[in-house]
């Protein structure tokens, strides 16, 4: 064999050794923790069991990659050092809208404590911030109902607490918002400033700020000036909090004081900048729901009797509707739809075109892999052979093989048609979805296409009768639903494929009300013929409804979800299993996976797949051995 390198030489490292060891010892530095474990691998980063979780470097870096990088890595290490975590979880809002926002605000903060300090973590910040909001597609949005304001927001707080400008990226988002919220807020929005290092004191200007927003929770008992280092932040809270009480979990362990971790002492800091970048909780991908994701308590499934105990329901069904893609646009506008899907993923087509045509090829080998013995025709079982000459008066035995039951089996493929999907994430999904239907129906399964929104964003026509009516207490659900049929399991491919155009269709994407969509799904899957049926959520947030959050307990919508996932994979045949975009679905799902950006959606759809159909293969070859 051939070597590049000499006797004696050492091989050389891969090119990202040394930015890595760079990241790793600015992370440690900033964030006061030498013994922290820094781990990189294709995911997003994000702080875990008390170590820190960085992507891996891309083969071939630019200066830009490196910049995202080192903002990444400084964002967890700022969070580490600046933040102390009962005191967010002891402060945090109930309702969903004031969460994001809180949660946002104090990344923000967070991360202007270090731009401040150290002008290559600013840099490198300002990279990372760029990239998040490039990949969310917020340069594409144009209406205000379509912003969303926590990250306007905390743009703004970090432009009043660090002079940065916000980037190119998320400017048009910033300007939507910035009237509006400086009309109502403007006078808390300068006093930050001065309360930039007292966390406690920042977090309650931020609760004055909700309020003067419109989105304000009822503050008594969040704003206690007693809270003890030693005390449960979990101790007093309901379960609306349930989300932020469990914060402490992944980044507990010593967390400094803002100016001491911080501070301008360490000799380092200006050698090492270049390297590094403040934490955010989300260095990825920029939803305040992937900072949640990094904290929130781990998956619990609900017993029998807290689960029909729990008492959700509908204002009204009156104005919901389930409706086909052909009746929500027309034929023309349709096709016009779906020519820009597939411009716009010229190159996704092929990639996910490979990993549908592999999926397709374990499947179509799973067909033939099972034998049937003992059988009076077929071919001939030489393993029966000595029987022509130990008694040749017994019958030739013959074998088969028998094809798999694979093809008698039913897959739903139901789609978050919610508005933090739009851009890149919706548009990956339908191309995903489209592909995998058209190559599940080569191998004779059957394909659903579903998708879920509301009608209106923050209420619509179920509101205006909840207004109307007097505003009674408790309504329940409180906006109209939208479901929509893509495809049907029985439709071909080729006649159903121009509808997918449809995700396309500015404003079509609205709130999310997952548990009743899971339902809907899955009453559909039961009411079909076929022996196996398999059910696929695909969303990238926790369900979302202003309307019904304002009025009712804060995690209504998420436990009725709790409570529908524990019915169908407890006293359901229908195999239920849920793929995250950037959002943790473990926690709610018990067959799930997570995957950080929309780009990986292709790969989870197949792999998971697969799996579902080898693991039934692999118990059917297994019987039918044990009977031969």
């Amino acid at each position: 064999m051939i070597s590049n390198t000499g006797p004696g030489k050492p091989n050389k490292e891969p090119p990202s050794e040394p930015l890595k060891r760079a990241v790793s010892g600015t992370l440690r530095a900033i964030s006061g923790k030498p013994e922290l474990d820094i781990t990189f691998a294709s995911e997003r980063a994000q702080l875990v069991a008390g170590a820190a979780r960085l992507p891996e470097p891309p083969r071939r870096m630019s200066k830009k990659d490196a910049a995202i990088l080192r903002g990444q890595a400084d964002a967890l290490a700022l969070k580490l050092a600046c933040h102390d975590p009962k005191v967010h979880s002891h402060l945090l809002p109930k309702s969903t809208d004031a969460k994001a926002v809180f949660e946002a605000v104090e990344q923000a903060r967070c991360e202007a404590i270090g731009a401040r300090r150290m002008t290559g973590v600013a840099q490198n910040l300002t990279a990372m911030l760029d990239e998040r909001y490039t990949k969310a597609s917020y340069t594409d949005i144009a209406d205000r109902e379509e912003a969303p304001i926590e990250d306007a927001l905390a743009l703004m707080v970090r432009q009043r607490l660090t002079g940065l400008e916000p980037p190119p990226s998320a400017k048009k988002v910033v300007d939507l918002w910035r009237p509006w919220i400086e009309e109502r807020a403007g006078k808390n929005l300068e006093r930050l400033d001065l309360l930039l290092n007292d966390q406690k004191a920042f977090a309650r200007t931020i609760h004055e700020m909700l309020s003067q927003l419109e989105m304000g929770d009822e503050l008594a008992g969040y704003l206690d000036d007693d809270l003890s280092d030693d005390q449960d932040p979990d101790s007093d809270q309901d379960p609306g909090q349930e989300e932020g009480g469990e914060r402490g979990d992944d980044e507990s362990e010593g967390m400094q004081s803002t100016e001491a971790e911080a501070s301008d002492d360490e000799p380092d800091f200006g050698e090492m900048e270049k390297a590094d970048a403040p934490p955010s909780e989300m260095p990825d991908e920029a939803d305040a729901e992937d900072a949640k994701d990094i904290t929130e308590p781990p998956r619990r499934s609900l017993s029998n009797s807290e689960s029909r105990g729990f008492d959700y329901r509908a204002y009204t069904n009156k104005f919901d509707e389930m409706l086909n893609a052909e009746d929500l646009c027309e034929p023309e506008e349709l096709a016009r739809l779906r020519s820009y899907l597939d411009k716009q993923l010229t190159n996704l087509q092929g990639v996910v075109g490979r990993l549908a045509n592999r999926l397709q090829r374990r499947l179509l080998a799973q067909q033939n892999r099972a034998w049937e013995f003992d059988l009076e025709e077929g071919m001939l079982d030489p393993a029966r052979l000595s029987r022509v000459i130990t008694d040749p008066m017994q019958p030739l035995s013959f074998m088969r093989e028998r094809d798999t039951d694979f093809r008698d089996t039913v897959v739903t493929l139901l789609l978050d048609n919610s508005g933090s999907m739009r851009g890149r994430p919706i548009t990956v999904a339908a191309t995903c979805a489209d592909i995998l239907a058209r190559t599940l129906e080569r191998c004779g399964v059957k394909v659903e296409i579903l998708g879920f929104t509301t009608r209106a964003w923050k209420g619509g026509a179920s509101r205006e009768a909840w207004l109307q009516a007097g505003k009674p207490p408790n309504p329940g659900r409180l906006n109209d639903l939208r479901h929509i049929i893509y495809k049907s399991a029985d439709a071909p491919w080729r006649r159903a494929r121009k509808n997918l155009g449809l995700m396309m269709r500015e404003g079509l994407l609205k709130e999310n009300i997952d548990g009743e969509a899971l339902e809907w799904a899955h009453d559909r899957l039961l009411g079909r013929p076929e022996n196996r049926r398999i059910l696929m959520m695909i969303s990238d947030g926790a369900p979302v409804d202003d309307s019904t959050l304002s009025v009712n307990a804060g995690n209504y919508l998420e436990r009725h979800l709790r409570a529908v996932i524990d019915k169908i994979e407890n006293r359901s045949p229908v195999e239920l299993v849920a793929i995250g975009i950037g959002h943790d679905v473990t926690r709610y799902y018990r067959r799930a996976v997570t995957i950080v950006d929309a780009e990986e959606l292709g790969g989870a759809m197949t792999e998971k797949l697969a799996e579902l159909f080898e693991e039934d293969s692999g118990a059917k070859s297994g019987k039918t051995r044990a009977r031969a």
